[in-house]
Parts: C-alpha cells; sequence; structure tokens
C-alpha cells in the first residue's frame, strides 16, 4: 500500500501539529504520522506549566494556542500557565481538522527511500544548479508506504533525519568547537537541584569512608575534564499533573518498588536532620495550583526528583525502539516509586509526606496510561548538522539574523545530567561524596532562530525540515528547546514546506522573504518588536 501526500509530517508534536496545520492552511495535502496515540507531544503530555520567557517572542501558533485556552476558560491570555492535558490535545484536534490534515496514530517509522539526484526534482535543477539527495518514501508501521514532496521530522527524537541519513549530534560538544563558555562538562557546583555534601554513594556504608557497591540511581563512570565533549545529554522524566480533588487517585506502592532504589533519597532526607535543614512538599515537587482546576504540574525540583539522573538519558536518542521501551518503562517506574517513597517512606519528613496526602492523580487525565502521561520528557535528542549551527555566541549576543523564522528569549536552561560520585579529600581520610552534574540556567536577551538552522545541507536532504531536532549546538538548543519555540519553528516549517511543494523547489531555496513575510500575515515574529 502507497499513500502520498505534498507535506509529510513525522510526529504530532506540538511542533508538528503546527507545521501540518500551517501547511494544510496554506493549501498542501498533508499526512501527519504520529508513532503513538496522542497529539501535541510534551504540552498535552505533562508539561502544562509551559516555559515562556520573554512574551514579546510569542506569536503565530504559540500565540494562536495561548488564545484558544484563554477562549476556553474564558480567561484572558496568559492567566494559567497552561491547559489541563485534555484540553490542549482537544485543541490540536480541532486545528488538524479544520486545516483538512488527514492523521495516522501508531505509525512507527521503520525505514526510508532515498535517492541521489542528478539535477532538480522533477527534472529541473535546484536555483543554485547543485545536485543532492532526496527523501522518497517513508515506510511505517499501519499506513505502509508514504511517498512525499517534502517531509518534517517534527519528532523529538529525530528519528527521520537519522534514517534518512542525514548527519547530527548526541549530547555535549567540547568547548573547543563553538568556543562556547558553557559547552560541555561542567563544575561540581552548590544549587538548589545539586546534591548537597557528605551524602555516601557507597551501598554498604552510610559514612562514605569504605569503598563498595555503587547505589542506584547514580551514572557510576569517570567524569570528563571541565569542558570536554563527553556526549552527555539532559535527563530525562515525566511532568506529572498533581490534584487535590475528591476524586483523585491516591500514590499506591507500586508492584515493582525497589526499596533499595530509593535509599539515595533516605540518606538525604537523613543529611537533612543533621544539618536541621526542611524541606517542604512544594520543594521537591512544585505543587502550586497553576493549572486550571486546581491543579499542579509536578516538575522536577531538588536533589532527587522526578529526573532520571543515572545516565539512561545518555542512552535513548540511538538506542533501538525496544531499548527505548525498556528506557521509558524505567522512567515510569522511577516515577510511580519517587511519588510513593515522598508521600509514604518514613525516612520522609513527615510534613512533607502531610501534604501529599492532600494530592493525587486527575481522575480525568491520562486515563488510557494510568493517569500519567503519555509523552516520555524527552529534553533534548539528536540534533542535525544543518546548513547553520546556531550557537551560545549567537544566543548571547541577542542575534537576529536575516532569514530568522522565530524568536527565541528562555534561558540556556541546561537541566542535571547525571549523578556522580567522587572521593573528597578530607583530613583525617578522603569521602567518598555524590554530587550532581549539569545544571546550568543562563539570560538570555531575545535572538532570532534562522531558517537555514531547520535546513540540512542540500548534499544530505533536499526535501527535509527539522523544527525540533535542529541544528545547534548543545548550548544554544537547551534555550530553544520550549513548547512556545516548538510551535512557531513547526509553523515555519509548515510554511516553507508548502512553498516547497508547490514550486517543486529544494527546500535550501525557498525564497525567505516571501516565507517570511507570510509568517508575519499569521502574527509571526520574526524581528523584535
Amino acid at each position: 500500500m502507497t499513500r502520498s501526500a505534498d507535506v509529510v509530517v513525522y510526529g504530532a508534536t506540538s511542533a508538528g501539529v503546527a507545521a501540518a496545520v500551517a501547511a494544510g492552511e496554506a493549501g498542501a495535502r498533508v499526512l501527519l504520522l504520529e508513532p503513538g496515540r496522542h497529539l501535541g507531544g510534551m504540552t498535552s503530555g505533562g508539561l502544562g506549566y509551559t516555559d515562556v520567557g520573554d512574551a514579546r517572542a510569542l506569536g503565530g501558533a504559540a500565540a494562536r494556542l495561548r488564545a484558544d485556552i484563554a477562549e476556553h476558560y474564558g480567561t484572558a491570555p496568559g492567566r494559567y500557565a497552561g491547559p489541563e492535558p485534555h484540553v490542549a490535545e482537544g485543541i490540536f484536534r480541532r486545528w488538524l481538522e479544520r486545516a483538512g490534515v488527514d492523521v495516522e496514530f501508531d505509525a512507527r517509522l521503520l525505514g526510508v527511500e532515498t535517492a541521489e539526484r542528478r539535477g532538480g526534482r522533477d527534472g529541473h535543477r535546484g536555483h543554485d544548479g547543485r545536485d543532492g539527495r532526496e527523501l522518497r518514501a517513508v515506510m511505517v508501521a499501519g499506513a505502509g508506504r508514504v511517498e512525499g514532496a517534502v517531509f518534517i521530522d517534527a519528532s523529538y527524537e529525530g528519528d527521520l533525519l537519522a534514517a534518512a541519513g542525514v548527519p547530527y549530534r548526541v549530547g555535549r560538544e567540547d568547548r573547543s568547537l563553538y568556543g562556547e563558555r558553557f559547552a560541555g562538562r561542567q563544575e561540581l557546583l552548590p544549587g538548589m537541584h545539586n546534591m548537597p555534601p557528605w551524602v555516601s554513594p557507597f551501598a554498604g556504608d552510610p559514612t562514605g569512608r569504605v569503598e563498595g557497591r555503587i547505589l542506584p540511581q547514580l551514572h557510576d563512570r569517570l567524569l570528563a575534564g571541565i569542558g570536554e565533549g563527553d556526549g552527555g545529554v539532559m535527563s530525562y522524566g515525566y511532568r506529572v499533573c498533581l490534584t487535590t480533588a475528591a476524586d483523585r487517585i491516591p500514590f499506591e506502592r507500586p508492584d515493582d518498588y525497589d526499596e533499595e532504589y530509593w535509599e539515595l533519597g533516605r540518606r538525604l532526607f537523613a543529611r537533612d536532620r543533621r544539618e536541621g535543614v526542611e524541606r517542604s512538599a512544594g520543594a521537591m515537587l512544585g505543587l502550586e495550583p497553576n493549572l486550571p482546576g486546581g491543579m499542579a504540574d509536578g516538575n522536577s525540583l531538588g536533589p532527587v526528583s522526578l529526573s532520571v539522573l543515572d545516565g539512561s538519558a545518555w542512552e535513548y536518542p540511538d538506542a533501538s525502539p525496544e531499548r527505548r521501551e525498556e528506557l521509558r518503562l524505567h522512567h515510569l517506574s522511577h516515577t510511580r516509586g519517587f511519588l510513593y517513597f515522598l508521600s509514604h517512606d518514613p525516612a520522609v519528613t513527615a510534613g512533607i509526606r502531610r501534604e501529599l496526602a492532600r494530592w493525587g492523580l486527575p481522575r480525568g487525565e491520562f486515563a488510557d496510561t494510568g493517569h500519567l502521561p503519555h509523552q516520555l520528557y524527552v529534553r533534548e535528542a539528536r540534533r542535525m548538522l544543518g546548513e547553520r549551527v546556531l550557537t551560545e555566541h549567537d544566543l548571547l549576543a541577542g542575534a537576529i539574523p536575516s532569514d530568522t523564522v522565530a524568536l527565541g528569549s528562555y534561558h540556556i536552561d541546561v537541566r542535571e545530567v547525571q549523578r556522580v560520585w567522587r572521593w573528597v579529600y578530607e583530613h583525617p581520610e578522603p569521602i567518598g561524596t555524590v554530587f550532581t552534574e549539569g545544571y546550568l540556567s543562563v539570560p538570555v536577551p531575545l535572538y532570532g532562530i534562522p531558517y537555514a538552522s531547520l535546513v540540512p545541507r542540500r548534499v544530505d536532504a533536499v526535501n527535509l525540515l527539522v523544527p525540533v531536532c535542529l541544528s545547534a549546538s548543545a548550548v544554544a538548543f537547551a534555550s530553544v528547546r520550549m513548547e512556545p519555540q516548538y510551535m512557531m519553528l513547526g509553523q515555519a516549517a509548515g510554511v516553507a514546506a508548502a512553498l516547497a511543494a508547490g514550486r517543486g523547489d529544494d527546500v535550501q531555496d525557498v525564497d525567505v522573504e516571501v516565507l517570511r513575510d507570510r509568517l508575519r500575515t499569521t502574527g509571526q515574529r520574526v524581528e523584535p518588536v
């Protein structure tokens, strides 16, 4: 079975939805392929509290979503940090229906067909006369073979770009590669997300003086030097919706609960008691009722949190589908276990346990996935090596390139990368101590995200656009990776794809000024105001 469309979008993330809608509204025949069963990725998958940064950067699809949320609840835009997850998915579904976009669920990528092109597509050469590689079709579960004039990889993992042979990087680069101050392995410094000193990593010795088997939840490996590229990937986790509603689902002991897995948490609270530290439940989970209906968006906060810091995220981007599923289930087990640990373990401060007794999972959300989100928070995975690599220098300078198609503004937000241990050479003997490594939060001004960072090199692909796993350094990506930016970049990719498909052009030859003008008509911000 073969299907065809002018524009084929892989991944119904918020970027994928925005791309498909934009291409459909531009008159293209669009097919949206989603490997899972839901629309919206993290926007409908637990990340209710959406990081915005400077609101002046918001336009296009991101502003449209804010307006639709406000209309749904009868409030001013921005009144809530985000919608209830089912509301976000419902809005996306209506957008796709109105744009005439066909959607296929359970359409996991199985393979691709590419060809080295001599001369332009449909018998004409690209504008600069060069040849390139063309993506002809994708094979997906359920939908079979799908041909397209232009393809958009809107997945969080960059699976389509990788399958098509487009080069990419995973993880942190060395500082010397782009001359970035914040690249590579970071110093072991104090901070709210970092483990306080004198928590032992040794399972058999809480004092940290007798080396032995390492506790679970640590990444037991040699540290790279400061600033060295080690391929480190930001930790993943599940963002959870929590509620105090009377019909809430309580945090019950999971069938796979492992007492030893949470020994690290017990040692953290034991250390707190010794030092007179009193943590609140909000400091561990973020229990601010910032969503409609009094719900809270549970976040990864503190030294032990919803984030998994044992190096699982380092493996995930290039893992097989089977191994990814194992890693996903590991994160899901961590999430269930963390909620039970905080609410029931006697080592946890009584105040935290009392507060969490008031909270539970919302009965009306994520009913088909056990009331936990359907989307793992893949903070970063592959990053394309495209026509232009966006770097830390562009962001810190507030650069607005001439081919800007969306604005960014959020901090360079590198979440914790790993939990490790080191010997600390104290008198009279060294002490093994747990450290958290990688966290950074660096303010940036408004900056422009160029079209060239969404586009592969012509030799790699002439008809592929990448609005999520775009061409950026690990440092720059840590700012771009916000859901509003994904939506605006998805919209830009959708309009560009429709332009390229309509004219038979390579994506590298899209008239950027025409693209920018069309984005402006939809309210997209392509320059500061």
